[in-house]
């Protein structure tokens, strides 16, 4: 190493520690392991109740794994209970369709509510706030629905949540924290209000947009309640409606005897069909989440700072 050159500092596990802080770190990585293992078990335990057959999950208990991994009673959810592929393919659509033109709404209202400038911003910014405490309540809501010719349209799942106050505000709020002389440049260059929100706004609103879109995916993703009332079309069933068909219906089946006989006979539990249409339904929003991570909690922080 060079006189000049700065001395390296050791890695932290091969620093010299006292008996307090190495006791301190113990418990620390003994507390976050436990409680790791309290949040992944369960999830760990719904996929290998789904690929156990009937004898296996009897005695599941603690186990890590299974002797007789096996399939069936993920090709028993997809053969005969609705159509899966159908309901995965309407739920996409109202996810990644509700979420795009949430994003876009809600990028549309909140940036001239950034604008202090904006005449009545304060009346609009409290009239948001309402919104987020008052609703109209679920008949009035329906009875808009039928009026709008939405009834048994998927757009009936998108257009009345497109626009949120809780999403403008949180996007509002991120926005008056960007530097005003980005703007001021880019008009002295020429540029209008719309051409500087695409080019420079949104670029630089990454953290906030990954925010708002993680919320409203998760959120269609996870309705079933407004399918219920809005839809009767079988081919525009939503999956979580789905599940809840299916639980509804083996848990019929199983307070039957003569129904529950049929099923011990095709060595079929009805917990394993209902842990497989389970992870059916999470697996997309668990493997989309992670990548989203890092921008969420920077968004929701960035969000909140300024009113």
């Amino acid at each position: 190493m060079g006189s000049g050159e700065p001395p390296r500092r050791r890695p932290w596990f091969l620093r010299r520690k006292s008996a307090g802080d190495a006791l301190f770190d113990a418990f620390n990585i003994a507390f976050l392991f436990l409680f790791s293992l309290t949040i992944l078990y369960p999830f760990w335990s719904t996929i290998l109740m789904s690929l156990s057959d009937v004898n296996e999950v009897s005695s599941l208990g603690l186990h890590v794994w299974i002797r007789h991994p096996t399939l069936v009673a993920y090709k028993f959810a997809m053969s005969r209970y609705g159509n899966v592929p159908v309901a995965y393919a309407n739920t996409i659509f109202r996810t990644v369709t509700g979420a795009l033109l949430t994003l876009v709404a809600t990028i549309l209202g909140a940036y001239p509510l950034s604008k202090r400038e904006l005449p009545g911003r304060n009346g609009l910014t409290v009239f948001l706030l309402i919104t987020m405490f008052f609703s109209g309540g679920l008949i009035p809501s329906y009875l808009l629905i039928r009026n709008l010719g939405l009834f048994d349209s998927r757009w009936a799942l998108i257009l009345p949540g497109l626009a949120g106050g809780f999403n403008i505000i949180i996007m509002r709020n991120f926005l008056m924290t960007m530097d005003k002389s980005l703007e001021e440049s880019a008009f002295i260059d020429g540029a209008n209000y719309l051409q500087i929100l695409i080019r420079i706004i949104v670029p630089l609103s990454k953290p906030v947009i990954a925010t708002v879109a993680l919320w409203t995916a998760v959120g269609h993703w996870n309705a079933w309640f407004d399918a219920l009332i809005y839809l009767k079309s079988e081919n525009k069933i939503v999956l979580q409606l789905l599940l809840r068909r299916l639980i509804q219906e083996m848990t019929l089946l199983s307070e039957q005897m003569n129904s529950f006989m049929a099923i011990e006979k095709t060595e079929l539990p009805s917990a394993a069909v209902k842990a497989a249409i389970t992870i059916l339904t999470i697996g997309p929003i668990i493997v989309a989440y992670p990548f989203l991570q890092k921008h969420f909690i920077k968004g929701i922080f960035l969000g909140s700072l300024k009113g």
